[in-house]
């Protein structure tokens, strides 16, 4: 299909586009024209990724700046599925090229994506590595500069990577043919070319002009300690993407926040040690090197480092990097490690201390000063120093000093801000225990911290989900104008899911998950009635969402006990998410089994957990989905605390909204996973009374809320179970509704509703002799709610 927004031509890969795709490709066409950013919340399963990279390869391919496209997501999954709707895509607009010069334009596009080394590893031995740490330090073994300089002029003396060398005789620009590669696509050219698919992307991606598109994880651009490697190279003009972007505010404060365990200190200090004993052993066979290096620190000369194998990057932001030379009493290699001896000693101290400690970095470092005599600058050099060591002495299996990388980075850290960031001496792992565990956190309370480059270095920033309401605490959190901030209803020929708010059990006592009555028997008696019904009713897979693990454990226990884990045997089998991955991978293949094969099955699992972030319980692997009781997070926890004083001081945010607000988005995604597109259909049971308030409801999506119908707002568990079969029995009539024109839009219904929108626009300039609002440039552009909701195309 190809439609004009106003006069961009759209190439849309299906012969019908949901109403709700076009209303989101015209705001984001507007936001694109502002260069600006944008907020956009677009329903589960109307093909959000599809109406994103249709609009944008579009604009890219008809304007002559050809913005590149950074597109960034969450899970390696949510990445190749993104790969291959690009891919898709590109198919469709090659063959709709009219002319010979379109189509070899539409063939020389470039579509890559990037993961980590252990993902895209083909070398024979590394590959086989389980952890992504071992595989990235074998990898920086086998391809740094040093090494491969060596193995070079003395072929056989050390060990090389052949597939790295053979990349390194192709040119920039010629070592992967034009077109879109999928990460399996890429591994594939690497075994059919003996080259290296994570390093072919590399060069690619530093080749910047010769990449359309990227597709990576959020962690490449927000955590400074990879994007300085991965996406400095990027040009500014960029639209950036962050899609499933409704944790995004978590995913800013991980990336600057480190935990310190003593086990990771006393690992500290014997790597501290053993760089001694290399610069003694170095000092006797090449002391020039180090000579050099020194020279080099005192002229404020940076050991132009290679990217690809770097140690590590400068864990602080770039505009915050200092452009001078490192400290005079941390050049000397020897100087520097005593530095650093000294600097883990005081920290191990630290850590025997029997109560919390929370203080602000400057605390923090006038105590260091007066305990140590160690100053601020030298600190802030820590990372950047130890990189130029280990660069020097060519140091091998790096992953053993993976604890001493993190010594540095939170020394960086900790002397480079002051504001936004908390140090918390935890001694003990519960409040209760005897015997100390001490965690020392660095946390980082603002999320705009880690984003706020992003923001200034690139001209659009898209920040699109299917759960992110409410809109404005975005903007608010991340410190950002938006141009355009927008929700969209979903258009239904007929309702495909029946959203329940179940307050109290079928003996009318009231249900919650509020601390004084979660372990009521009463609740947890009607939590299992509410289980068993609908394991009786609902065919094939149910989810179940608990607000912790800690609840979910007790639940389980209290079931069992009671004899309900052995009614709903009887219906379905029973899998449960554990924090353990692999377990949660054989748990989840299993349930899909159970749910195939037709003997239907129940998984229990937490909120924020794997399963409700990354995985789709499409068709009948989930016909309903019950989230038991609100997710809120534990309102004791230290670090909590600490950002919501900080939010409520800085951004004037109450605790009860953030609270409010986190809870109700995790719940939205939760129950979310039920539906994956218009033909899917399902069931959400929010079991518990707090969700009947209209405060609780009002943050959660539009298309989920616009549903909710005051009668299903306030339900005991047989008025729930009835309204339930009923909806059932309806949905799996054969509909008779035709959905063209109404749910599904062809050419002609696109053409209908931009000139409706252009007579509404015409009628309004005439009543109020006013123009048309800026906002709405286009008369065919952006659909308001009202066109959605009451155009009449006649059909």
């Amino acid at each position: 299909m190809k439609f004009h927004i106003d006069d961009l031509p759209v190439v849309f890969p299906y012969d019908r586009i949901y109403p709700e795709q076009y209303a989101y490709m015209c705001d984001l066409k507007r936001t694109l024209d502002a260069t600006g950013h944008c907020v956009l919340e677009m329903p589960s399963g109307t093909g959000k990724t599809v109406s994103l990279l249709s609009l944008i390869v579009s604009y890219q391919q008809f304007y002559p700046a050809k913005r590149k496209l950074i597109y960034c997501s969450r899970t390696v999954p949510e990445i190749e599925k993104a790969l291959e709707e690009l891919k898709r895509l590109m198919a469709y607009r090659v063959s709709c090229a009219e002319t010979d010069e379109e189509k070899k334009k539409e063939e020389s596009f470039y579509g890559l994506g990037l993961t980590s080394r252990k993902n895209l590893c083909i070398h024979p031995e590394v590959a086989k590595e389980k952890k992504g740490k071992v595989v990235d330090a074998r990898c920086r073994d086998l391809t740094n500069s040093a090494v491969c300089e060596k193995g070079r002029q003395n072929p056989g003396s050390v060990e090389l990577c052949d597939w790295h060398e053979n990349l390194g005789k192709l040119e920039p620009g010629s070592i992967i043919p034009p077109g879109i590669w999928t990460l399996a696509d890429v591994l594939q050219y690497g075994r059919d070319n003996t080259i290296c698919p994570y390093f072919t992307v590399r060069r690619m991606l530093t080749q910047m002009p010769f990449v359309d598109v990227v597709i990576y994880s959020f962690h490449y651009l927000l955590d400074p300690k990879v994007a300085e490697q991965v996406s400095k190279e990027m040009s500014k003009d960029a639209i950036v993407v962050f899609d499933e972007a409704h944790n995004i505010d978590n995913v800013c404060i991980e990336s600057l926040s480190i935990d310190l365990t003593r086990p990771m200190l006393d690992s500290a200090a014997r790597s501290v040690g053993k760089l001694g004993d290399k610069i003694d052993e170095i000092k006797k066979t090449d002391a020039s090197k180090l000579q050099d290096e020194y020279a080099k620190l005192v002229e404020g000369l940076q050991d132009a480092a290679n990217d690809e194998d770097a140690f590590m990057s400068n864990p602080v932001l770039p505009e915050d990097l200092l452009k001078e030379a490192i400290p005079g009493n941390i050049r000397k290699a020897e100087h520097f490690v005593a530095f650093l001896k000294r600097f883990v000693e005081y920290l191990k101290t630290r850590m025997r201390v029997l109560h919390v400690v929370a203080e602000t970095p400057l605390s923090f470092l006038q105590h260091l000063k007066d305990i140590t005599y160690i100053e601020r600058r030298p600190l802030r050099f820590c990372a950047e120093r130890l990189q130029s060591l280990v660069r020097t002495l060519e140091l091998s299996r790096i992953d053993e000093y993976s604890a001493l990388q993190k010594v540095a980075t939170f020394a960086t850290l900790v002397a480079t801000y002051e504001k936004g960031f908390l140090l918390i001496l935890e001694p003990f792992e519960t409040d209760n225990a005897t015997v100390p565990n001490p965690i020392f956190h660095l946390t980082c309370l603002d999320p705009a911290i880690a984003i706020k480059p992003v923001f200034e270095r690139f001209s659009s920033v898209v920040i699109t989900s299917g759960t992110i309401s409410p809109l404005d605490m975005y903007p608010k959190m991340l410190q950002f104008q938006p141009v355009v901030q927008e929700s969209y209803a979903m258009t239904l020929t007929r309702n495909s899911f029946l959203p329940l708010v179940i307050t109290r059990g079928s003996d009318q006592v009231a249900i919650s998950s509020r601390f004084e009555v979660r372990n009521d028997p009463a609740v947890v008696r009607n939590f299992g009635s509410i289980l068993i019904e609908y394991s009786k009713i609902v065919p094939d897979g149910i989810v179940a969402f608990f607000p912790s693990y800690l609840y979910m454990e007790s639940i389980v226990a209290a079931w069992n006990d009671m004899g309900i884990l052995n009614e709903v045997w009887k219906h379905k089998l029973i899998f449960v998410e554990t924090p353990d991955a692999n377990e949660t991978s054989i748990a989840l293949e299993n349930y899909r089994r159970a749910c195939d094969n037709g003997r239907g099955a129940v998984l229990l699992s937490v909120a924020r957990g794997k399963v409700s972030e990354g995985i789709d319980f499409d068709h009948n692997y989930g016909r309903a989905v019950i989230m038991f009781g609100v997710p809120y997070q534990y309102t004791e926890s230290r670090i909590l605390k600490a950002r919501l004083e900080y939010l409520r001081d800085a951004y004037r945010i109450r605790e009860s909204e953030f609270l409010g607000f986190d809870a109700m988005r995790n719940a939205a995604q939760c129950v979310g996973r039920v539906l994956r597109g218009k033909t899917d259909w399902g069931l959400m049971v929010f079991a518990d009374k707090r969700f009947a308030r209209a405060d609780k409801r009002a943050k959660l999506p539009r298309w989920i809320n616009q549903y909710i119908t005051e009668t299903a707002s306030n339900l005991s568990t047989d008025m729930a179970l009835t309204l339930s079969k009923l909806f059932m029995r309806t949905i799996s009539q054969n509909p008779n509704e035709n959905q063209t024109g109404i749910s599904l839009w062809r050419l002609e219904d696109i053409e209908k509703a931009q000139a409706k929108q252009r007579e509404l626009a015409l009628e309004a300039e005439q009543q109020h002799g006013e123009p048309m609002d800026e906002d709405d440039e286009y008369g065919d552009g952006g659909l308001d709610d009202r066109m959605l909701a009451d155009v009449d195309l006649d059909v």
